[in-house]
């Protein structure tokens, strides 16, 4: 067993460990050496707590320590890129139902006695735990959900759903002041526990309620959000349990959740409010008509005009994800730019489905960093484009964010893939995308659909371009 020094500096350094791993993900070169400072610190973390002096070996824990272990490793082995949005929205939820758990089991067997104000402070504790870990697990249920297309991804608005949240959030606090006071039936020689319990389901109904009616094209916000929710429950049960280290990496996880998710608002020209309330493409005002028809073209066509070009800029999109098309792209970016040819890729900030799924996916395909460019650094160069190729994008190049106001997307920054001279998309087949949102930009005079596949369109051309 450690002393009570040990473990107290074993979590300083699991969270300067945390620290440097954020800061680390912050860039694509150091992100794989920020992964490492996170796992290191975790290992630590686990060590240090498992054999801290106030911990009972039972013999539940350790055989529990190895399962849990062997199915992560398992699922981190198994689970593919296009996976990752949801594997994310399921851990979230893990962590909601412990930070659930761990607060009713506080109610029914706390650690110790608790009197006066101190009583009053773990309550709140208490409450506050298991309120935001509730929401937590149903929202990430019905996230993964979603993202994995057993529920649908559009927006389930139900009538009056913001008197509903409202309402709800009431009827909570009502309970949390019940609770707070001790104004309850008796159960196991706890006062009020019923009143957490109904809190507790309440909970779960508004955490489910506000990711249904969340929409598709909102979904990377709404993992993002999930991940801060996760972080304070996570604080919330450090405060709980008295542990420094779980109060510390919570504040850092729901902050930088936080953050994220108001970077990825702000890019997408969303109010945060509005998202975490839900309801988007509900206005229901008629869209404007769209003229012209999609013209086909075949990997003939496209390698010539390739070959012909100077720059190019290629847009990558979920659909590339889907058709583990990276390797391909990658290899065909390193032949275009052997021939002396300008190669860069657009990246939009909620371009997939999870914050920085792009990136991810060109660094594992050993795409140059320096060739990788956010929306921002690039928007102003397609002008000047000879052709730009979108692999699987759909929302992100929609031209109608800014051209139709009625549009769900309406004001939303896109990449201005249209203003290039020729746009080639990589399309499985005509449907809509995620959001299920026309796109105006396949119908452009200067666009052409190459439909199929996207890894077998881009293998084929591979075979046209040496």
């Amino acid at each position: 067993m450690l002393s009570t020094e040990l473990v107290t500096a074993a979590y300083i350094g699991s969270s300067v460990l945390f620290i440097l791993s954020l800061g680390g993900l912050s860039n694509q070169e150091k992100a794989k050496r920020g992964v490492w400072f996170g796992i290191v610190g975790m290992a630590i973390a686990i060590l240090a707590t498992v054999l801290g002096p106030e911990m009972s070996l039972s013999p539940y824990l350790i055989p529990s320590l190895i399962v849990g272990s062997i199915i992560g490793l398992i699922v981190a082995q198994r689970v593919q890129m296009t996976g990752m949005p949801e594997l994310v929205a399921a851990l979230h939820s893990f962590v909601g139902l412990a930070a659930v758990f761990i607060g009713l089991n506080q109610e029914i067997n706390p650690m110790k006695s608790y009197f006066g104000a101190d009583k009053v402070i773990h309550d709140t504790e208490v409450f506050l735990g298991v309120f935001i870990g509730a929401i937590t697990f149903t929202g990430s249920v019905i996230a993964y959900g979603k993202l994995a297309g057993s529920i649908t991804g559009k927006a389930v608005i139900l009538p009056g759903r913001h008197l509903l949240n409202i309402l709800m959030v009431v009827v909570c606090l009502v309970l949390g002041w019940m609770y707070l006071n001790d104004l309850g039936w008796t159960y196991l020689d706890q006062t009020s526990i019923w009143t957490l319990l109904a809190m507790t389901f309440i909970a779960f109904v508004i955490g489910a309620h506000l990711v249904l009616a969340i929409g598709g094209a909102d979904m990377p916000v709404v993992v993002s959000m999930l991940n801060s929710y996760s972080g304070w429950a996570a604080a919330a049960t450090g405060f709980m349990l008295g542990n420094d280290l779980l109060i510390v990496t919570g504040a850092l996880v729901g902050s930088s959740g936080a953050i994220l998710s108001y970077i990825m608002c702000k890019a997408m020209n969303r109010n945060f409010v509005s998202v975490i309330l839900g309801g988007w493409g509900g206005g229901g005002e008629p869209l404007a008509d769209i003229e012209g028809e999609m013209v086909a073209t075949d990997n003939d066509s496209v390698a010539s005009m390739l070959e012909n070009s100077k720059d190019i800029i290629i847009v990558p999109g979920y659909g590339m994800a889907v058709a583990q098309a990276q390797s391909s792209i990658s290899e065909l970016t390193k032949r275009l730019r052997n021939k002396g040819k300008n190669v860069r890729f657009a990246i939009h900030p909620v371009a997939g489905r999870l914050p920085g799924h792009m990136n991810v996916l060109l660094a594992e395909a050993k795409v140059p960093y320096d060739i990788v460019l956010e929306m921002d650094e690039i928007n102003q160069d397609f002008p000047e484009t000879d052709v730009v190729i979108v692999i699987g994008s759909n929302d992100i190049v929609n031209p109608a964010a800014q051209d139709d106001p009625n549009s769900p997307i309406a004001g939303m920054p896109v990449l201005e893939v249209w203003k290039s001279r020729n746009v080639i998309i990589s399309k499985r087949g005509k449907g809509t995308g995620y959001s299920g949102i026309e796109n105006p930009l396949f119908y452009k005079e200067n666009s052409r659909m190459l439909y199929g596949d996207a890894k077998k369109s881009v293998d084929e051309l591979l075979t046209k371009i040496s």
